[in-house]
């Protein structure tokens, strides 16, 4: 841990020998994007403002871009519209769709970072000769380096050598996005920038306020965000036809109707049901346990804390990993005992990562839970990490 350093808090200027790197910014419109921005131009970077025009179906894009070019007028810098949205109908919402289909629970937030934000957008601003995207994620990126002069403290100059980068936890806890990013590789990473991962929340906000940011008193931006303020079964009864079935208990009793199992998740508890009526005592909540497709039935438990609702292990399919846990072996398995994750802002939680590997493929993995864990729902990402708190990997729940 002693060579380990976080990026954000080296001073950059010290880093630019020549001339000006080349950022591009993601600006969403929104507030932390906008003091990602600021900083990095605090930092020495020459800095261009881009808004990603992405899928849409509530209008409130064209209110984020408006922000977005006001914030970037506001910073003196350069402002462009990208527009990706066929490729994010196709990539990112119709994966999410196809999902809902197949009665699991995508994230396409996931989706969004690897093939829009990391993908397409670094493509094209390293055409236009960037050298870095940036990003208002609270997230952080590190290395493990030797320095020709490690002495912060002096304006000694320093080299930073070529190693291998990985993100981690960012230090405000209640912000941490890193859930999002476990897809990125080696080459995203290293032309990727994250302003804020040393930075909490309450802090962006008063950046912003000092600064003078348009985006000061915006609010965070809350679901999914091509939907806005549109609900996601309103949504998705577009492409997926209602279909009424059953409710029942674990225990097969039935309590009611639904209007079709795919439009539900595991762990869920307020969601549109026609109950039956109740005889005697009142029950406890119901929370979503199980979905049976093919017979279009969906389980539900009482109460939060039911068994019913915990999973001890779970297999895993596009699974990425850290190289270095990797052999050049033609067949071997391999187990790993991580933290992990299996939704967002969960805390994380002891784990044993199994894989079956082919050479340096992963072609098989289990994540067995120390301890059982609620609300593990299929499609969803589960997530690994060190103690330390670095990413190593992800994979989709099966």
């Amino acid at each position: 841990m002693e060579n380990v350093i976080y990026i954000q808090s080296i001073p950059m200027s010290r880093i630019i020998e020549q001339k000006k790197e080349k950022v591009f910014v993601g600006l969403s419109g929104g507030v932390d994007s906008s003091v990602a921005a600021h900083l990095l131009i605090e930092q020495g970077y020459d800095v261009v403002g881009v808004f990603l025009r992405c899928y849409n179906i509530d209008g409130c894009a064209e209110r984020d871009a408006e922000d977005a070019r006001r914030v970037a007028e506001h910073l003196k810098i350069p402002f462009y519209v990208f527009d990706f949205e066929e490729e994010y109908k196709q990539r990112v919402v119709d994966y999410m769709i196809d999902g809902y289909k197949a009665g699991l629970t995508p994230n396409p937030d996931v989706m969004c970072n690897k093939e829009i934000k990391f993908g397409l957008f670094l493509e094209r601003a390293l055409k236009l000769g960037a050298d870095y995207v940036a990003t208002g994620h609270y997230v952080r990126l590190r290395r493990n380096d030797e320095f020709l002069n490690s002495n912060f403290e002096t304006n000694s100059k320093f080299k930073i050598q070529n190693s291998e980068l990985s993100l981690a936890i960012a230090r405000d806890l209640n912000k941490d996005q890193s859930y999002f990013l476990w897809t990125l590789t080696q080459e995203q990473l290293k032309h990727s920038l994250f302003p804020l991962g040393d930075i909490t929340k309450p802090e962006v906000r008063a950046i912003a306020k000092k600064v003078g940011l348009p985006t000061a008193e915006k609010k965070d931006s809350q679901g999914v965000c091509f939907l806005g303020m549109v609900d996601m079964k309103d949504f998705l009864t577009t492409f997926i036809k209602e279909e009424r079935g059953d409710v029942r208990t674990v225990d097969e009793e039935l309590v009611g109707y639904h209007k079709g199992v795919r439009f539900y998740t595991i762990g869920q508890r307020h969601f549109d049901i026609e109950l039956l009526p109740i005889k005697g005592n009142t029950r406890k909540p119901f929370y979503i346990a199980k979905k049976d497709i093919k017979n279009n039935i969906l389980y539900v438990a009482e109460g939060g804390e039911h068994e019913a609702l915990t999973k001890k292990e779970v297999d895993l399919t596009g699974v990425v990993i850290d190289e270095s846990f990797l052999k050049k072996e033609d067949e071997y398995a391999i187990e790993i005992p991580v933290m992990a994750r299996v939704r967002y802002r969960q805390p994380l939680f002891d784990a044993v990562l199994s894989l079956s590997c082919h050479h340096s493929s992963v072609v098989g993995c289990k994540l067995q839970f120390n301890s059982p864990q609620r609300f593990v729902a299929e499609g969803q990402s589960a997530v690994f990490y060190k103690k330390d708190g670095t990413l190593i990997g992800g994979g989709v729940i099966l």
